[in-house]
């Protein structure tokens, strides 16, 4: 069966490959993004290396000149996609989003570094520099008390998580006209973000094409910006990776280290102290979202050893049958199947299985065999109702088979 369920985890990828970059998935998501990207590099590590330097090459082709790397890269164009480059407005070498995404490149350039070191040097060397310049734009750009911010749901990859819900209130997006989603032709609208979200997500959008993505503009003007886990757990991780792989090929890491100790500082302000976990904070009101979260247990990813999150951990696994939701089960904005508000992503339990192994916990290996009876039962989805693993979201999906291949299959040698 796993060697069945690795043939089609392949097959996936090469699918979605598109010459150089590979789509999340046919249809609902035609272009690349930049943490599946940095998965597919991962996935394409277990059977073509070459292939997975190229797809870190091809994202990082996209870098702005102040150092961002978009979410989107509009490679080619595609009139059933919405918003699309013209609603961007992008300011990048290729038409692009104005906004990033969780810097997980440098660390999915380390797994993939580690299965060949001599190749790894090599094509690592002019990603190197690259990277450095990425998380620099996070440390000038999106702290707040030393954690990292988002400006945007879509920057955090969580679109539509409770951990925004008061700041996407404080926005009034009567003038974003009119426009037509294209995601809920593709997928059930039970299973996305509501119009509610939709047009506070084009109106933040529309805000950022009028300010031509100028950063200082925005710190001033944006309404939305919150603190996050997410952002917050994965360049901590991102930053102690890339001075890992800088060290093997002879860089210096010296300001790479300095920041990582200013992470560490951001992440002690994550903690809600009532909620007794580590939480996303509203920048602009100081306010609490009061959400446990799978981003929450990203500490054990980004190195942070919080016992106190453990016994979180199991009070929130002891509700669902499958991995760890995206938002707690015992919270009243939990929905088993829309998006980021409950769903359970293989994703999120690799990258939090990978801090669990690291630290020495035995959830981790636990975290890997319930995903694996996941994918093995239910297929490659997007995401899944972590209560009775019922598939959801798109289909055939590059990121969860390449997590498949490097990590969840019996077959994986990641650990």
């Amino acid at each position: 069966m796993a060697n069945s369920l690795d043939s089609t985890a392949r097959d996936i990828l090469r699918h979605n490959d598109k010459g150089g970059y590979t789509i999340p998935t046919t249809g609902l998501y035609p272009y690349q993004w930049n943490w599946d990207s940095a998965f597919a590099a991962f996935g394409f590590a277990q059977f073509d290396i070459d292939r997975a330097w190229t797809e870190l090459d091809t994202l990082f082709s996209g870098q702005w000149q102040n150092g961002m790397v978009p979410h989107i890269l509009f490679h080619t164009v595609d009139p059933g996609y919405f918003p699309g480059p013209e609603v961007w407005g992008g300011t990048g070498p290729i038409a692009s989003s104005g906004i990033s995404q969780p810097p997980i490149a440098a660390t999915m350039a380390k797994l993939v570094y580690d299965k060949n070191p001599e190749t790894g040097a090599t094509r690592m060397a002019p990603l190197f520099d690259k990277m450095a310049a990425w998380h620099r734009w996070f440390m000038d750009w999106r702290l707040d008390n030393n954690a990292v911010c988002i400006t945007h749901p879509w920057e955090a990859g969580r679109d539509n998580a409770p951990d925004w819900d008061e700041a996407m209130a404080g926005i009034d997006p009567a003038d974003v006209g009119e426009y037509t989603r294209r995601d809920t032709a593709h997928v059930d609208s039970s299973m996305r973000p509501k119009k509610y979200d939709y047009d506070r997500y084009v109106w933040l959008v529309q805000l950022g094409n009028k300010l031509k993505w100028d950063q200082a503009a925005l710190l001033q003007q944006n309404p939305f910006r919150v603190a996050d886990p997410t952002m917050t757990f994965t360049l901590l991780r991102a930053q102690r990776d890339l001075a890992a792989l800088g060290r093997a090929i002879g860089r210096d890491v010296t300001a790479i280290e300095a920041d990582i100790a200013t992470l560490e500082k951001g992440v002690e302000s994550l903690w809600n102290t009532d909620l007794g976990a580590f939480d996303s904070r509203n920048a602009k009101t100081g306010n609490w979202a009061n959400s446990i979260s799978n981003a929450s247990f990203l500490c054990w990813y980004a190195g942070v050893q919080a016992p106190q999150m453990k016994t979180v951990l199991r009070d929130v696994m002891s509700e669902v049958s499958y991995g760890i939701p995206s938002y707690d089960p015992r919270g009243a904005q939990f929905d088993g199947k829309r998006y980021w508000r409950g769903p359970v992503w293989a994703i999120m339990n690799m990258l939090i299985s990978l801090g669990m192994h690291e630290s020495g916990m035995a959830e981790g290996e636990a975290l890997r065999q319930s995903t694996c009876k996941l994918i093995t039962e239910h297929g490659f989805a997007e995401y899944f109702d972590p209560r009775d693993g019922s598939p959801a979201g798109g289909q055939s999906f590059t990121w969860t088979a390449a997590v498949w291949l490097g990590w969840a299959s019996p077959t994986a040698d990641l650990f």
